[in-house]
């Protein structure tokens, strides 16, 4: 078996010695840090996911935080997505893009104040980026990664869970909003979102040292819910559509190829330093896009790199994530496909390491 040599270029997380103690049999590298990817199995951890109640370290997903009078404006010029309405309170899900309009990220921003801001980040050095903007432009606004690990808490029992952690305010949160919640003398941003189509919640600790406290105050109050730990189920996240940076999308992707035009008002953001780049591709339409797309036989080896679209002899696109769906008795994939092929309902192959695949692209995702 292959394993990955530890060092402090990869780093541990407040929450790794309870991962540990449950039994973790997978890790990936995400942000420089270690994201679990299985306890049980990839099934069993489906199964229970969309049955009772996970607690996920998620802390990987890295914040680069905004802080200044020229943070607003910083956040703008980083996304189409027109801020300008956004509140105190409030996330955002916002394509990151370059100057050419293709995808560098696409995190959540969570507007704490209006001089300070976080961006709750997909894997990728994003900070880099945004350092550079700041500096280059030379605006008046702090730019860092502080002491803060998201802790996510997902699946139908998620509400119970966390009301007894944190009392029944808690189930008062609307979709993509988040207030504060007191936690052993510490005010933790706690939001309604997360990695999955089972509803939940991410808790953004600040501070370490907090980390293996909170974690168990959420396993003790949830043994009868059967609270268990867990993390971003392949299964799951295919099923809902849940793009994956790096290996769904990368920045040769602009927005509307991803299918997130919806979250792009090119028009109004002004500012956004792709903006003119997105215009032209608002304007033109994308030649090619993201669709669901069902693959016919038993289960499919694990999907670690493109699998070619081919239509008639020739390629029309390609497949970046794969697995079998115990619920929808098939193997459920995101590809990115051609304007030619990408309608409901056409038939298509799918060249997987073990052999030519018959699939047909889907209507929607299954969840």
């Amino acid at each position: 078996m292959v394993q990955i040599s530890l060092s402090r270029r990869l780093r541990r997380t407040p929450f790794s010695d309870g991962v540990e103690a449950a039994g973790v049999k997978g890790y990936t590298v995400y942000n420089r840090m270690l994201l679990p990817t299985v306890f049980e199995s990839v099934e069993a951890d489906y199964r229970h996911l969309k049955t009772h109640v996970q607690v996920w370290d998620v802390s990987c997903e890295r914040q680069v935080e905004l802080r200044g009078p020229d943070a607003a404006r910083l956040m703008q010029m980083l996304t189409p997505r027109d801020l300008r309405g956004m509140l105190p309170g409030q996330c955002f899900y916002v394509p990151i893009v370059n100057e050419t309009g293709g995808m560098l990220n696409d995190p959540v921003a969570v507007k704490l104040s209006e001089d300070r801001w976080w961006i709750s980040i997909a894997d990728s050095d994003l900070l880099l980026w945004v350092k550079g903007i700041a500096n280059g432009y030379r605006l008046d606004v702090l730019v860092d990664e502080p002491d803060v690990s998201p802790l996510a808490v997902q699946g139908p029992k998620a509400d119970e869970l966390m009301a007894r952690v944190f009392g029944d305010r808690v189930r008062d949160i609307r979709f993509f909003r988040f207030d504060k919640f007191a936690f052993e003398g510490r005010e933790l941003a706690v939001a309604r979102s997360g990695y999955s189509k089972q509803g939940g919640f991410e808790i953004y600790v600040e501070g370490s040292d907090i980390g293996m406290p909170l974690w168990n105050a959420l396993f003790a109050a949830g043994e009868d819910l059967q609270v268990r730990a867990g993390c971003p189920n392949l299964i799951e996240r295919i099923e809902g559509g849940l793009l994956s940076y790096g290996n769904d999308m990368t920045d040769d992707n602009t927005p509307h190829e991803c299918g997130l035009g919806k979250f792009c008002n090119t028009h109004t953001a002004i500012g956004c330093i792709g903006r003119d780049a997105l215009l032209r591709v608002a304007k033109e339409g994308p030649v090619q896009q993201i669709r669901p797309i069902a693959i016919d036989g038993d289960s499919v080896p694990p999907c670690d790199r493109p699998w070619p679209v081919v239509a008639g002899g020739k390629q029309v696109g390609q497949v970046t994530s794969a697995v079998w769906s115990p619920d929808f008795q098939t193997n459920v994939s995101i590809g990115m496909v051609k304007l030619s092929h990408w309608d409901p309902g056409t038939q298509i192959e799918v060249e997987t390491p073990d052999g030519m695949r018959s699939a047909t692209v889907q209507e929607k995702f299954w969840i």
